[in-house]
């Protein structure tokens, strides 16, 4: 849009002091002289797209004093619910606390580089970025790091289409990829989105993988076997290694999918178990904001015969400093830059401050925890042992044992999900929670349990919101202006 140009001043007699514009924008003698952008400028008239009942010609502004002004966005904040309110113990999402400490190391002054500035002049970051990558791949039992994706389920496309380039190179023509029923629903999904068939692996009664079943569903199409473990049900995979096994001897190749990984810190490394790629999940395992808080990031570790497939670039370290370079057998570049650098920073800054024995207390902490409140709530919890989460199965629908938590003023776990648990409560309160803090959820979980089915069906009672139609919202979403047309 251009630019207007202001009208000179000829008039000898107007000083500097009665002039309208700003005095540092004339020369000596009282001559205007127009920046730089509004030189050779002409007005032009712009029409707004915006529809006429959306648009107003002045904005009458409440005038108020600070005090209120401050009190009134505070009790917005206070309508709502965030970790600062109280835990959010949804399974597998790791809502722990993020710690303040992470915001004043992303805010230093040092971070506001440019991240297209040549290698030389950005040795700092570089060093950061090759020293995160270099820990989470000791982290992971990985030989190589990319920390481009900005999610977890853009680490898993990524992984997956480094797998498919692997087995590209290697002249293999794989279409299948396997997924047990109890994984997170974006393995199924990232599969499906990079080209591959989904094979839907069965559980055993334990609720571990059915290692016979794996036997039968691998073959000379397999190109991936994606797992979580701890799985869905907080169970580690005792069989991991004959998995392994299985997957490697049928040329596939194992995934990781990082989202328990708070589970492991410092007692096993996914490399060691066997697996060939894995993401990190970030903005969950060490605590960056998470869940609407701000973005994720996703980074991905590959053992060392898939490193020349990474994303462009790379960062490694030379004899004069560090430096970006492109892998032999790139798959390109997933994100601008490194993905959501400040995220980067927060996180390299929780694993510093934790170090080696704190990382391992995390995870002893969230098992411990995660144990304690199973033994303290009412509802069935028919698998086990577990580690850092659990599922509880509900004697109601779990919908609104979910809601009626709402009226007890905690956070409700994930619900109806994995599947193969009735009415499914999954559960994990992190090692960011105190003792205290677990007794009021399980006083809640109780509380609800207690209470009569029709009467909890009507719940919640005590919330500004009550129950909204979830069905029609997921189905019919107005996230556009336009959705108000005819109303």
């Amino acid at each position: 849009m251009s630019h207007e140009q202001p009208e000179q001043v000829d008039d000898e007699e107007t000083t500097l002091d009665e002039a309208p514009h700003q005095q540092a924008r004339w020369y000596a003698g009282g001559q205007y002289e127009p920046l730089l952008s509004e030189k050779g400028s002409e007005s032009v008239a712009v029409e707004s797209s915006l529809p006429d009942d959306l648009t107003r010609d002045e904005l009458e502004l409440p005038s108020l004093a600070e005090p209120e002004v401050a009190r009134h966005y505070t009790r917005l904040s206070q309508m709502n619910y965030g970790i600062e309110s109280g835990p959010i113990p949804l399974g597998s999402c790791t809502m722990k606390y993020n710690p303040k400490f992470t915001e004043d190391v992303a805010a230093h002054p040092g971070n506001r580089v440019h991240p297209l500035r040549a290698d030389e002049d950005k040795q700092g970051i570089l060093h950061l970025l090759y020293e995160l990558q270099e820990t989470l791949a000791t982290i992971g039992g990985m030989d190589a790091v990319t920390l481009q994706p900005p999610a977890g389920a853009a680490g898993e496309f990524t992984g997956i289409q480094v797998a498919k380039a692997y087995h590209e190179e290697n002249g293999d023509d794989r279409n299948e990829v396997i997924v047990p029923e109890s994984a997170h629903g974006t393995n199924f999904a990232s599969a499906a989105m990079a080209g591959y068939d989904v094979v839907e692996l069965p559980s055993n009664e334990n609720g571990r993988v059915e290692v016979d079943a794996l036997e039968a569903a691998v073959s000379d199409d397999t190109a991936l076997l994606m797992l979580t473990n701890p799985n869905t049900l907080g169970l580690f995979e005792r069989s991991i290694e004959a998995i392994a096994e299985i997957v490697h001897d049928a040329g596939g190749l194992l995934y990781y999918d990082g989202a328990n990984l708070n589970s492991l810190l410092g007692k096993a490394r996914p490399g060691d178990m066997g697996f060939d790629i894995m993401h990190f999940n970030l903005h969950k395992t060490f605590a960056t904001p998470h869940g609407g808080g701000g973005p994720g990031q996703g980074p991905i570790g590959v053992g060392a015969d898939l490193a020349s497939f990474l994303p462009t670039p790379q960062v490694r370290e030379t004899e004069g400093g560090y430096e970006t370079f492109e892998p032999d057998h790139s798959i390109g570049r997933v994100h601008e830059f490194m993905g959501n650098w400040l995220v980067l920073v927060k996180a390299y800054a929780y694993i510093l401050r934790h170090g080696d024995e704190g990382l391992e207390n995390v995870s002893e902490t969230a098992v411990l925890n995660a144990n304690y409140l199973a033994s303290q709530i009412e509802y069935e919890v028919p698998y086990g042992p577990f580690h850092h989460e659990f599922v509880a199965s509900a004697d109601a629908d779990a919908g609104d044992v979910a809601k009626g938590m709402l009226d007890h003023g905690v956070h409700p776990p994930t619900t109806k999900w994995p599947e193969i648990v009735d009415e499914a409560l999954m559960t994990e309160p992190t090692e960011t929670e105190s003792k205290r803090r677990l007794d009021d959820l399980a006083a809640a979980f109780n509380a609800v349990a207690a209470t009569d089915p029709e009467e909890l069906a009507e719940t919640p009672t005590e919330t500004t919101a009550r129950r909204i139609d979830q069905a029609s919202a997921a189905r019919n979403p107005r996230l556009s202006w336009h959705a108000l047309d005819g109303e």
